[in-house]
């Protein structure tokens, strides 16, 4: 039966036509991020970055250089699109992109995590044995088949994604559609759809069928009588989220992924009239057979447990934030802040504020004044630069903290030097404050 289910040979118009589109939208993700002034605001003015911490050696390069790195990306995704040097292409890109997230998270997105994922899978998939330059060069690349485990490696992925963001959705301010009528807020200037978005019952809308979608979509488009029905409100609700919430490609990205939900016929003949169609469907038991089940097992293993980590982390992750990355937990929270810092030079015992527009950005600021491992890598960089000017300082921070629209309460025990805290990402940490949810003052 898992040989029938993993090894048996299936046509692979599905992943061609996919490495087309995913090339087409990483190019545009790349190129589209200089046009929009994101790789300046993110990677270029600010002094430093925050990177993810274990990696703050990762760092933009310097000047005008991160412009000639996503253009180089950029370029990377038109050569997986035409399947050139598909294997260089799609490895290098793959790098480049885990690298370029690592060293900010200013910007942090879900669906740029997706994109290492999902760059890192296509890296051991077959897709340039067709409509590729690889394949029109070597003759003997070419092929029309691809064994079944590449559809269900697909599948696997996006569920557990669709399915982590449909059990986060079921706390209180979801329920209550109180977090979407905060999202919807900053919508309100929206010509034609501005003002709607403000109504109730559109927030009880988008509540119910945001969770549902999530919950389904992905049984939905496994069963053939509802496939068709699926796909056209994927298409709706991605579409939605596109214009709404504008997250780049993953909308389009997401519409992507459901050519492998469908018959391979049915691709082969919207997209590829004049390749021949493998219809053998024999198993063929690969020599790597034992090699492959223990990465997919350790692979998704990792992917299952990972977004479970905050919920064996003390406190309340919409709180602590302790957890939260990579864990598919989507549109769920606004969080607000300020925060002061205080330094003490342990020689006087003097103590001085620190001017945060001195170091920070606009959105930096707006990271650290709420986001508690913000507030220690700034405590440590703090730490760092004074001891190269020879002070041995300690760092205390006053902080407080709105999450989705409660009044403000006190978030950083400000009796605790951050400078001399260790940081560990499966721990709670005690100088954050306890939460207190009950207070649902807005």
């Amino acid at each position: 039966m898992l040989n029938s289910w993993l090894f048996k040979k299936i046509d692979n118009s599905p992943l061609i036509i996919f490495r087309i589109f995913f090339g087409v939208l990483v190019s545009l993700e790349c190129f589209g991020a200089i046009a929009t002034g994101w790789v300046r605001r993110t990677l270029i003015e600010p002094t430093f970055t925050f990177s993810f911490i274990g990696f703050e050696w990762l760092q933009p390069l310097p000047g005008n250089g991160m412009y000639l790195y996503f253009i180089v990306m950029g370029t990377l995704g038109i050569f997986i699109t035409f399947g050139f040097k598909y294997r260089w292409s799609i490895i290098s890109f793959t790098l480049l992109w885990t690298a370029v997230y690592l060293m900010q998270k200013t910007a942090y997105n879900n669906h740029y995590y997706l994109l290492i994922l999902v760059s890192f899978l296509m890296c051991f998939l077959p897709a340039n044995r067709y409509c590729s330059l690889d394949s029109h060069f070597n003759k003997t690349l070419q092929n029309h088949s691809m064994m079944s485990y590449v559809k269900w490696i697909i599948v696997l992925q996006l569920f557990l994604v669709y399915t982590y963001a449909a059990i986060a959705k079921l706390y209180g301010d979801w329920l209550d559609f109180s977090i979407i009528e905060i999202l919807m807020q900053s919508k309100a200037s929206y010509p034609v759809i501005g003002t709607t978005l403000q109504q109730p019952w559109v927030h009880y809308i988008i509540g119910i069928m945001g969770f549902l979608f999530d919950l389904l979509i992905i049984p939905a488009l496994l069963w053939k009588p509802t496939r068709n029905w699926a796909f056209a409100f994927a298409i709706f609700f991605h579409v939605f989220n596109s214009i709404v919430f504008q997250v780049g490609i993953f909308p389009y990205l997401a519409l992507a992924f459901t050519v492998f939900f469908y018959e391979p016929e049915t691709i082969q003949k919207l997209f590829f009239k004049h390749k021949k169609l493998y219809q053998d469907s024999e198993v063929q038991i690969s020599s790597y057979k034992n090699w492959f089940l223990l990465g997919f097992g350790v692979y998704f293993l990792v992917q299952l447990l990972l977004p479970l980590r905050h919920y064996f982390i003390k406190d309340d992750v919409l709180w602590t934030e302790e957890g939260h990355r990579m864990s598919w937990r989507m549109m769920l929270r606004s969080r607000s802040g300020i925060i002061q810092f205080n330094l003490v030079d342990k020689t006087n015992g003097a103590t001085s504020p620190v001017l945060l527009d001195n170091y920070l950005t606009r959105y930096q600021l707006q990271k650290v004044s709420c986001y508690p491992d913000f507030i220690w890598q700034f405590a440590q960089r703090l730490k760092k630069e004074y001891a190269l000017n020879g002070h041995d300082i300690q760092v205390f921070a006053k902080a407080r903290v709105s999450i989705n629209g409660r009044s403000l309460s006190p978030f950083i025990d400000p009796t605790v030097d951050l400078a001399n805290e260790k940081w560990d990402p499966f721990k709670h940490h005690p100088w954050i404050l306890p939460s207190n949810f009950n207070d649902k003052e807005r």
